[in-house]
């Protein structure tokens, strides 16, 4: 009896069936990849967050906002060591040499002549070492109510808050510093020292009032001078026909 030869041709030749649980297999060793791949993205991303970060403080201790979170910082600590360190007294002090002469004069009116003015001119210079300790004891002072009205705030907190309380504006190696306080603002002039700023001159009208105030004790008072001194009333017509051009 002859034999017959089936030809399967439904399966393409040399094609295996695959069997289900070779592919469930499959999908299972993918997860480990992927979570491997999300990792190391996560990795990199963290690494990157904190590079940037230690870059942005490392430059952000290099502007006059830093230093200003350290004076106030400093302040509330009453440490005079590290405040000393952000001011400097002489370049303030001869800064505000010529404020104080003016304001003392203007403090004399009608009464002032050359014989006063020449003292003012002579007593502010040589009450300057005086000055220089008056003028820091005021700047600390009102760093102080600046930075806060109760409980000294934590440095982190300073960081955060300073830069949204003074505006600053710098050219070079000379940067100004603006803050309100109260109904009045207060001007910092500072100067680049190294990689951090010094203060070399402080603008408020509360300070100098009261540094006027201690100069105007070594000057004559003003009721003392006399009204019918010749020199006051050959200045008084100085300043007549001067108006009168």
């Amino acid at each position: 009896m002859p034999q017959r030869i089936v030809i399967n041709l439904d399966e393409p030749k040399g094609v295996a069936t695959a069997q289900p649980g070779r592919v469930a297999g499959r999908k299972r060793r993918r997860w480990p990849r992927v979570l491997a791949i999300l990792a190391v993205l996560v990795l990199v991303f963290i690494v990157v967050v904190a590079a940037g970060a230690f870059f942005w403080w490392r430059h952000y201790q290099t502007t006059p906002a830093y230093t200003l979170t350290l004076m106030i910082d400093a302040a509330q600590r009453n440490d005079a060591a590290e405040f000393q360190k952000r001011i400097d007294d002489d370049e303030v002090a001869k800064n505000m040499v010529a404020t104080v002469s003016q304001k003392a004069a203007a403090r004399y009116g009608f009464a002032l002549n050359s014989s006063v003015q020449s003292q003012i001119d002579k007593v502010v210079p040589s009450v300057l070492p005086q000055l220089k300790q008056t003028i820091h004891d005021e700047v600390v002072k009102e760093i102080k109510e600046f930075a806060s009205k109760s409980e000294p705030r934590p440095f982190i907190f300073l960081v955060v808050a300073v830069p949204s309380l003074v505006t600053v504006t710098t050219e070079r190696d000379t940067a100004k510093a603006t803050a309100k306080m109260n109904d009045r603002s207060i001007e910092f002039t500072m100067r680049r020292d190294a990689d951090r700023w010094k203060v070399t001159d402080f603008k408020d009208d509360v300070v100098i009032q009261h540094v006027v105030d201690n100069v105007m004790k070594e000057l004559p008072a003003v009721g003392g001078v006399d009204a019918n001194s010749p020199l006051l009333k050959k200045s008084a017509r100085g300043r007549s026909a001067r108006r009168g051009r």
